[in-house]
Formats: C-alpha cells, sequence, structure tokens
C-alpha cells in the first residue's frame, strides 16, 4: 500500500500541469470543468489512502495480537482468541434484552444482602483457588477415560497430560473438574469428579467435548462436566482476560444455592427436584443493572462488572450464592477482586428467560 501511494504522488509532481492534459487543462484563466472534476477525484482518492495508511501504522499491535495462537500450559494466555464463534450464547450481549416479569421475586428468593462473590484468587488455604485449565498441542497423546454417568457423556480418549491441574488439587473432595484446550484442533475437553490411574488413564463422574469453532449443543436433557450441562471454561473470569486484554468478551459462570426442576436455552440439563417458581433454573441469565455505578471500582474489578452488564452471568451449577468462577493464579490481587463483594443480588436483574424444560 505504501509503495502505490508513493508512486501516485510522485506521479503528480512529475507529471504537474504541463504533460498531463487529463489532469488539468489551463486556457486562459478558464480551467476545464470536467478535468477540474477528474483532479478532484483523484486528490480525494490519494486522500483516502493516505488516511487508511496512517490508521494501518496506527494499529499494527492489535492486528498482530489477533493473529497470535493461545499459549501451552497450565492457565495459558489465549492473546485475545475467542472461545466459540461470536454468535455463541457465551459470547451475546444481553444488556439491551428485556427483564422476565418475575425477575424481582427471583432476585429475592436468594436472600437478603447477598453479595457477589469471586469464587477465584490467589490464595485461599495457602494457595490459588479457582477451576484451572491447560492448553495443550495437537500431537498430546489421548488416553483412556471411564465415566460414572457413561451415558451421558462423550467418550475418550481424552489428550490429559500428565501435568494436567485438578480443580482443588491431587486431594480435593470437591468437585474435581479438568478442562483442556486443543489448541490445534480446537476443541474442549472437560470432566467432573477426575481421578488419574495408575496405568495412564483416568476415571471421572462425566465429560463433554465441545468442538470450539461450533455452537452445538449438548443433546437435551445431557449433563456434561457442569450440572447444566454447559462448558465451563467459556464462563471462566481468567487472568489474561482481566489484566492483559483489560476486557471479558463473554458471560460468566455462576452458582446459586437452589435451582429449580427446570433449565432454559442455553443449559440442557437441571438437577434439582425443587419446583418453586421463584428460583432460578439452570441457564437462567442476570445482569447486572445499567445504572450501578463502578467507578469507584479498582480497574480490575470494573473488567468484570462491566461484563456483568453487558454480557450478563450464568445460573450453572448448584452452590453457593452468586458465587462467580474464575482462574486460580498467584497473580491475582485478592484484594482488588474482594471489593467486588459490595455488590448486592438486588443490584441484578434476570433477563427474560426462553420456555422452561423440565422433563
Amino acid at each position: 500500500m505504501r509503495s502505490t501511494l508513493s508512486i501516485t504522488h510522485t506521479q503528480l509532481k512529475r507529471d504537474d500541469v504541463r504533460s498531463n492534459p487529463c489532469i488539468v487543462e489551463k486556457r486562459g484563466r478558464n480551467m476545464n470543468i470536467r478535468n477540474r472534476s477528474l483532479l478532484a477525484a483523484l486528490l480525494i482518492t490519494v486522500g483516502v489512502a493516505a488516511i487508511n495508511m496512517a490508521n494501518w501504522r496506527k494499529t499494527p499491535v492489535a492486528l498482530a495480537v489477533s493473529q497470535i495462537p493461545p499459549d501451552l500450559g497450565v492457565n495459558a494466555d489465549f492473546h485475545g482468541k475467542q472461545l466459540f464463534p461470536a454468535n455463541n450464547p457465551w459470547n451475546q450481549p444481553i444488556d439491551t434484552q428485556p427483564i422476565d416479569s418475575s425477575s424481582p421475586v427471583m432476585i429475592s428468593k436468594m436472600g437478603t444482602n447477598i453479595s457477589l462473590h469471586p469464587d477465584f484468587g490467589a490464595n485461599w488455604n495457602g494457595g490459588p483457588f479457582g477451576i484451572p485449565y491447560i492448553v495443550v498441542a495437537g500431537n498430546t497423546p489421548k488416553v483412556p477415560v471411564t465415566f460414572g454417568y457413561a451415558s451421558e457423556s462423550d467418550p475418550g480418549p481424552y489428550p490429559i497430560p500428565t501435568n494436567a491441574p485438578i480443580e482443588g488439587g491431587s486431594k480435593s473432595t470437591g468437585d474435581r473438574h479438568v478442562l483442556v484446550v486443543d489448541r490445534d484442533g480446537w476443541k474442549l475437553y472437560e470432566m467432573w469428579s477426575s481421578y488419574p490411574q495408575t496405568n495412564g488413564s483416568w476415571k471421572a463422574g462425566s465429560g463433554a467435548i465441545f468442538d470450539l469453532s461450533s455452537n452445538a449443543l449438548r443433546p437435551a436433557g445431557w449433563t456434561s462436566a457442569d450440572a447444566a450441562g454447559l462448558p465451563i471454561l467459556p464462563g471462566l473470569v481468567r487472568y489474561d482476560e482481566v489484566y492483559n486484554q483489560k476486557a471479558i468478551n463473554h458471560a460468566i459462570r455462576f452458582t446459586v444455592q437452589h435451582t429449580r426442576h427446570a433449565y432454559v436455552y442455553p443449559a440442557r440439563h437441571f438437577a434439582s427436584s425443587l419446583t418453586d417458581p421463584a428460583l432460578l433454573p439452570m441457564g437462567a441469565r442476570l445482569r447486572l443493572k445499567a445504572n450501578y455505578n463502578i467507578s469507584t471500582f479498582p480497574p480490575s474489578a470494573q473488567v468484570i462488572l462491566k461484563a456483568l452488564k453487558k454480557y450478563g452471568m450464568i445460573v450453572a451449577d448448584n452452590g453457593s450464592n452468586l458465587f462467580i468462577s474464575g482462574t486460580p493464579d498467584s497473580r491475582w490481587n485478592d484484594g482488588e477482586m474482594n471489593t467486588l463483594k459490595r455488590v448486592k443480588n438486588t443490584d441484578f436483574e434476570v433477563v427474560k428467560m426462553g420456555t422452561l424444560i423440565t422433563h
């Protein structure tokens, strides 16, 4: 582009008005109107090209970043690469969607003065806490996996490396999620209640494989590594998003203590026998109210709060009320993240839900 622009400009100077009557023709004091128009059009074209070149020169970093593949390793940097297509439910803004008519009742049902809680950080019980993941290369050997809920799990083998982190650590008695991204195949492998075996295989409660270039959902009624039948990783708050990209462009995963015997799109599974219509179903989406003032929060917390306004958060599992999920990382500033606890349940509203599935 630069060489073309240079030649055009030089040619104009070289030809001047002497040797190119198609540009300018001078007859006494009058200029031919037609040729004057041609000159104006040419100058506009050159000007637009110059502006485009200037803009291009201002944005080489942004262009380069979008082409950088995710790093390899535990809690690796995705360099802004989006999980799932842009029109995936996780990546769709809901800030202009209508409010559900039952929103006040469902928000109140959680309790009084319930705080938003970051269920991730740098230090709890002696170390980082949250749900980890690992990014691997496409040639990572796949190992056999057997599932307790085999009828609703995607069969193995899965590309689980020997250093794959387990949520809560190897001795955890919790959910023990294992999340693996195949960077080259662009697939996500997730397991719940995961236990490595001495022969290199794994046993897990359930597992799911997601094509990160597709919007395909689980079969209706199927669980995943999460109770709602949803993928976990695209809903996590990650360090690289908050501090490197300084933007979260997706909805956030969260839990509530009691859910309803129902699910709504994009969830595919419920995990409750309770039928109280005031309870949130799996897949319900909440958003932070647009008029909530976030200016007094630290910049890192504002990144999360902006995402909660634009993309909201999705009910994905039973757990503590308003606990949002993220990755364990020693670099988190727990003091900054804990400012999120100033936000209460009444600062949220339920986005209008679709059809309730109860079977």
